[in-house]
């Protein structure tokens, strides 16, 4: 049995030897590094949708042609 997602879940992660806050909640999530405001974020229904891996595979080709 699942639980329901009533409240935001907040974990420390570390990516590449540098600190992340990762926060869980009812409309999506988010990656901020540790002690700062903006970071990325991404919807539930953009993840659902597709659009995610949409922008994804755009800013993955945008990548390659900036080489």
């Amino acid at each position: 049995m699942t639980t329901k997602l009533e409240g935001p879940l907040r974990r420390e992660i570390d990516v590449q030897d540098q600190a992340y806050t990762l926060t869980i909640d009812g409309d999506g999530l988010r990656l901020v590094p540790k002690g700062r405001r903006k970071g990325l974020e991404l919807q539930w229904k953009a993840l659902v949708s597709g659009d995610a891996a949409l922008a994804a595979a755009l800013q993955g080709s945008l990548e390659t042609l900036r080489r």
